[in-house]
């Protein structure tokens, strides 16, 4: 009855009670996406009627022979022809799609790459590459943040909304979120092309980028990997409103002001671990006031004497 159903459903056969029938089914919507990645495809024409009428002058008896009557194989010719047009789309649609990773709120993840480079996400951020292309151009694409380490072979690029970064065999950290591109190398040497702005990094040095503006990228922190891959966010000069961003992003909160310049820059850290801990290191200095009411964090300022 299944096979009967994506025969008819393929040659707009069924009836408005049997398509309902058909769409409710959980294999419906693979066959939906499958059909159209394939209206792209062509193939070669084959003419069913002309290849039974071979069949049967081949099988044509001798005067006197037995005669065995075979069963019209033309509708089941249909489906396996259907089915094997399906799969082939299924197939080509799966292999050309980009590999996509993702993190979600307070969530770190690992990425191992075609040619063993490794990706470590930070939380809120997006991933993707073409694994069928990698051989021909390593390339991925960065939505958030992410720390590289580099496997030695052809040039690397990482592609943002803010700029690419190419590299060949390294370890760097780049950021870009609203506003906001960050990139620090840690090892090796990195080229960051933004705009009309290019720059070669070597180890130690960072390329900073706010609200379009090329910034002073601040001290080396000399360590060998980004501060947030050991549970703790680090600003250095940035304005509040990113770190109140990336502090709801780290617990899974919202965080709202009141009286507050978002504007206004901060350099400081706090731990990903200890939301008290952590809201006590962004308050504390700037002299603000907090309420926490379940996963709803006000920030507003305090009231001089």
């Amino acid at each position: 009855m299944k096979t009967d159903l994506l025969a008819k459903w393929m040659n707009g056969e069924l009836s408005p009670a049997e398509l309902e029938e058909f769409q409710k089914r959980p294999e419906y919507r693979t066959y939906e996406r499958i059909m159209r990645a394939s209206e792209n495809l062509s193939g070669p024409d084959f003419d069913v009627e002309a290849a039974l009428n071979r069949v049967r002058q081949a099988r044509t008896p001798a005067a006197g022979g037995k005669v065995v009557r075979m069963r019209p194989i033309t509708r089941w010719m249909g489906v396996a022809a259907a089915v094997v047009l399906l799969f082939g789309a299924a197939y080509f649609y799966i292999s050309t799609r980009p590999a996509t990773f993702r993190t979600g709120i307070a969530q770190q993840s690992e990425v191992v790459l075609p040619d063993a480079s490794e990706i470590t996400l930070n939380a809120g951020s997006l991933l993707s590459y073409s694994a069928k292309g990698w051989e021909t151009e390593r390339r991925v694409n960065l939505e958030g943040e992410a720390f590289f380490r580099v496997a030695k072979g052809k040039t690397f690029t990482v592609a943002t909304e803010a700029g690419d970064v190419t590299v060949l065999g390294t370890q760097f950290n780049v950021l870009q979120r609203a506003g906001i591109f960050i990139v620090r190398c840690y090892e090796g040497r990195v080229r960051v092309i933004s705009g009309s702005h290019t720059t070669e990094l070597p180890a130690g040095a960072a390329f900073r980028m706010v609200d379009g503006i090329v910034e002073a990228a601040g001290p080396a922190d000399g360590t060998s990997a980004p501060a947030w891959t050991r549970n703790e966010s680090e600003f250095h000069s940035l304005p509040l409103s990113a770190v109140l961003e990336e502090f709801g992003r780290q617990f899974d909160v919202q965080v709202t002001t009141q009286g507050v310049d978002l504007t206004q820059r901060f350099t400081g850290s706090f731990s990903n671990t200890n939301m008290k801990l952590a809201l006590e290191s962004i308050s504390t200095p700037l002299q603000l006031a907090t309420e926490v009411n379940g996963n709803q964090v006000l920030l507003y300022a305090r009231e001089t004497p």
